[in-house]
């Protein structure tokens, strides 16, 4: 079995020991789903590791579907990810410490950090905005989605 879909059966084990409510669970699926495809396309448009890209993105949020709460959930969610990848051998120590900056540092969007770290931000921009184009896209957040609209090859939309 592939790391990935090992990460997504353990990833799926924590979700449904944590999300009773099954609207939220669907939810939290579909936002890691929809992100770590987001992310495994824009590492390969950048020529980043798209595994590594798509691992992160699969944990981002953990700690908050763990924890019911987003409180510094990028922060608990790096420790939580660095756990579950250690425990479950999933990962080599250099890798676990680029996914795990990748989550420290994804709620951080009007900040650039290291090449991973800005590819699951975007990623996250990525499907935050365009999972729902009748949403307005956030303030902290569009600058990277219009920079992604460009990078992307699609029209920049005025507000």
């Amino acid at each position: 079995m592939s790391r990935i879909k090992e990460l997504r059966k353990i990833v799926g084990d924590k979700l449904r020991e944590s999300i009773t409510d099954a609207e939220k669970l669907e939810s939290a699926y579909a936002h890691l789903y929809g992100v770590s495809l987001a992310a495994t396309v824009i590492a390969q448009k950048r020529g980043e590791n798209s595994e590594l890209a798509s691992m992160a993105a699969m944990l981002h949020d953990i700690a908050a579907y763990v924890n019911g709460t987003y409180d510094d959930h990028a922060h608990r969610g790096a420790d939580l990810a660095r756990e579950l990848l250690l425990r479950n051998a999933l990962a080599k120590p250099r890798e676990i410490d680029i996914i795990c900056s990748a989550i420290y540092h994804h709620d951080d969007k009007l900040v650039k950090d290291e090449p991973m770290d800005e590819v699951l931000k975007d990623a996250d921009v990525m499907h935050h905005t365009f999972n729902d184009l009748a949403k307005p896209v956030k303030d902290k957040e569009l600058a990277r989605y219009q920079a992604l609209r460009q990078e992307f090859g699609l029209p920049v939309q005025e507000d």
